[in-house]
Formats: C-alpha cells, sequence, structure tokens
C-alpha cells in the first residue's frame, strides 16, 4: 500500500495503473461504512483507491472543522488490512494552492433543498473537492454511501452535468448494533445522548411502519407523526423531516412513487442525518435502488423499539 500526498505523486501512481480503478472518498476517522465500500470496491476493481482530506470548504461557519475527528495512523492500518492499493491524503495547499479558483457547482432545486437550505455552501464545497478528486485519481467506480443521500445524488447530477466517464455506486447504511447509523461524528455524543439519538432510526422504523404495513400514503400525516415521534426526546432538536421523490427531492404530497424519508437533527452539539426509502407496492423499483431498499429495511426492521 502507498501514501502519497501530492498531485504529482498521484499522476505518477495512476499512470502505472492498468485495468480497473475503483476510488471510496473520505474524511477519514473511518469506520464500517467506509470499509464497506472499500470491500465493493476491492471485489469489483482491479486497483483500489482511497483519498483521506478533510474538505474545509464543504464546512459553514462555526461548523465542526478544527476538531472534526482525525486518526490517520489507524485509518492507515484499517486500509491495509483491506488490501487498498493507494491512500492519497493531500494537504490543504495540495488541494487548494493560493488562488485557487476552479469551483464546481451544481444548480437548481437539487442543492437548494433540504440539506442545502440548512447548509448554505455546503455541497458547493462538496461537488469541488470531488470533481478536483475525480480529475485527479480518475477513477472507472466511485462508492458513496446512502446516508448521505442528497449527497450522492447532487453527486450523481454533477457526473452526468459535465460528462465525466465514472459511475457512482451507492450502497446502503451501515448500522451499529443499536441501529445508529454509523458516522466519522458520532465520536462526540456522550452515552446519554447516544441514547437519545436512537430516536432517529427508530422514526424511521415508524415511517416504514406507517407507510408498509397501516398503508398511509398521506406525506403530511407521515411527516407530522415523525416530527412529534422526534420532538417528545429531551436533548433531540429536530431541524427537518422531509418527505421526498427518491431522484428529485421534490417534497410529496402523496407517496406514489419511491420516496426518501430524510432526518435531521442535533443531538447535543452533535448534528446527525438518517434516511429510509418507501417503495408503494407494485412500483417498480430502479436497479440501482434494489440493493439499498432490502438492506435498508432489513436493518430498520431489527431496530424498531
Amino acid at each position: 500500500m502507498k501514501v502519497i500526498e501530492t498531485l504529482a505523486q498521484a499522476g505518477d501512481e495512476r499512470a502505472r495503473m492498468e485495468g480497473s480503478v475503483g476510488f471510496v472518498p473520505t474524511m477519514g476517522y473511518l469506520h464500517e461504512g467506509h470499509l464497506s465500500l472499500v470491500r465493493r470496491a476491492r471485489t469489483e476493481s482491479d486497483h483500489v483507491v482511497v483519498s483521506i482530506f478533510v474538505n474545509p470548504i464543504q464546512f459553514g461557519p462555526g461548523e465542526d472543522y478544527d476538531r472534526y475527528p482525525r486518526e490517520p495512523e489507524r485509518d492507515l492500518r484499517l486500509l491495509e488490512a483491506e488490501h487498498v492499493d493507494v491512500i492519497f491524503a493531500p494537504t490543504v495547499e495540495e488541494m487548494y494552492p493560493p488562488g485557487f479558483d476552479d469551483w464546481v457547482e451544481v444548480h437548481g432545486p437539487l442543492v437548494s433543498r433540504i440539506e442545502g437550505a440548512a447548509r448554505p455552501g455546503h455541497f458547493r464545497g462538496v461537488t469541488t473537492v470531488v470533481a478536483r478528486l475525480f480529475r485527479i485519481i480518475r477513477p472507472h467506480h466511485a462508492y458513496f454511501g446512502q446516508k448521505d443521500a442528497q449527497q450522492l445524488r447532487v453527486i450523481r447530477q454533477m457526473v452526468r452535468d459535465r460528462a465525466l466517464p465514472v459511475e457512482i455506486v451507492p450502497l446502503p447504511t451501515i448500522r451499529d448494533m443499536d441501529g445508529l447509523a454509523l458516522s466519522s461524528r458520532n465520536v462526540y455524543l456522550s452515552p446519554k445522548e447516544r441514547e437519545a439519538a436512537l430516536v432517529l432510526p427508530r422514526a424511521l422504523a415508524l415511517a416504514q411502519e406507517m407507510f408498509q404495513e397501516q398503508g398511509v400514503w398521506d406525506a403530511d400525516l407521515v411527516r407530522s407523526s415523525l416530527e412529534q415521534y422526534i420532538r417528545r426526546v429531551p436533548g433531540v432538536n429536530l431541524e427537518y423531516v422531509s418527505i421526498a421523490d427518491e431522484e428529485t427531492l421534490e417534497e410529496l404530497d402523496a407517496i406514489d412513487r419511491p420516496a426518501l424519508v430524510l432526518l435531521a437533527a442535533r443531538v447535543g452539539f452533535t448534528r446527525l442525518i438518517d434516511n429510509t426509502l418507501l417503495v408503494p407496492q407494485g412500483v417498480e423499483v430502479p436497479a440501482r435502488l434494489r440493493q439499498i431498499k432490502e438492506e435498508l429495511k432489513a436493518a430498520l426492521g431489527k431496530h424498531d423499539g
């Protein structure tokens, strides 16, 4: 496994690679969710490249860039055990040299809603860094988790807009034994806060129950039910419940097509997001969603307490 830090080194390494290249972009402090992406890339690619870069331009004022968890030596041990070929770990100065002005943006409702409204400028930072990494690594496949569902769709749109020669491969959210979606930020949670945070996966399980078992198609009723369910837990400050078209993220009145239930809340000082997929019976699930649908439903079913 090679660890490189400069664009020049990355170019040299990429030139030596023959066959397919799978790429997993991360901000480090790796967990099993990241490793599931790496393992999938390993099964589908001749070479696997992982980036570790805490991207400052996707953090807004007052967010947690400075204290975002970092443990590079542990990350390298985990990735070596997964037989990763190359780790690209650039400095901020290497990625954004003086005078940098190569911004990449997706425009329209896909980026202005939900997380885009809650975190202005966030997606501009995400698409800029991902596009830059794609140009450096030139992967055939890039792997992203469904936990950041809106980000996944924004990146897919960016790839389409710019006709980039990379396939975006989505994979299901990985959850801890108690049902909480794995996130590097979970380390911020105290034991009491972590217990409170479990209301998020339980709310998603409630949405599944209302839709699949009780036959509730009224999106406003599901939204209001989840809002009440979450707000009753002390220490959890709900930011939003969205029930949106799975592809466009347009808010729905009726769940008559594949829909995402997306949640964001602060537990103490920690901001958490989560989501699940609802698909009406008789509606064909797009091929790219089939694995996600089955694994999400199975995972949430275990934690619907």
